[in-house]
């Protein structure tokens, strides 16, 4: 199925979308959809980037294994470009795994080269690249953060629109993107709700501040 068949996909307010609306019509031709299951690997570091990614729905995830055994969630992409730094290297760095159904396009990194040749592509490219950057740039300074409740509300201001997040996984995967264990991530939870600075109804959590109250997540138990 190719690309010019599935605009409206890409018909919301995201960059990746306004980057591949730009796509030269030849680049376009080249792109592939793929529809993964959740437990497929996508490539293992080491490997060489031949293919750039763009996920459409579902989630990937950039993993890197750490000496104590466990495993560090460096991305999880739900929309836009993977692993976009890959593409002047020689190999990944980490590994990716599909962790639920996800709809992606493929796209040949040598025509993915070609296209920058595009101002129009190149330039919305760029933006990209410095929104990433902008993330991980607040990832790094909510880590840096002492305690688990500040790392909390650093990620809502850092992740957040207009107040409110939704997350698709457990919270488990929550705890992991805030440097945190599971365990600790309730107990400063339910710390927030006992110091009436969250108010927990169900699965939604409303951080309150003053008169302000902010809705900004819901997440599974």
């Amino acid at each position: 199925m190719s690309l010019a068949k599935n605009t409206l996909m890409w018909a919301k307010p995201d960059l990746a979308a306004t980057i591949f609306a730009k796509l030269p019509v030849n680049l376009r031709q080249n792109c592939r959809r793929r529809q993964l299951s959740a437990g497929t690997n996508l490539f293992a570091a080491g490997d060489t980037p031949r293919t750039m990614y763009c996920v459409i729905t579902g989630e990937v995830r950039l993993l890197r294994p750490q000496s104590n055994g466990q495993v560090a969630i460096l991305q999880r992409c739900r929309r836009g470009v993977l692993a976009e730094a890959s593409l002047l290297q020689p190999s990944y760095h980490c590994a990716a795994t599909v962790s639920s159904e996800t709809d992606l396009l493929t796209i040949p990194r040598p025509s993915l080269h070609k296209a920058m040749e595009d101002v129009a592509f190149r330039s919305a490219w760029l933006s990209m690249i410095a929104s990433e950057l902008r993330s991980l740039r607040a990832q790094v300074e909510r880590l840096n953060l002492t305690s688990a409740e500040d790392r909390i509300r650093h990620f809502i201001d850092a992740e957040g629109h207009d107040g409110t997040i939704f997350l698709n996984g457990p919270a488990k995967v929550w705890a992991s993107e805030l440097g945190l264990t599971h365990e600790a991530l309730y107990r400063a939870l339910t710390r927030m709700v006992k110091s009436k600075s969250l108010q927990r109804d169900g699965g939604q959590l409303t951080l309150l501040g003053g008169d302000k109250r902010q809705k900004f997540i819901r997440m599974r138990p």
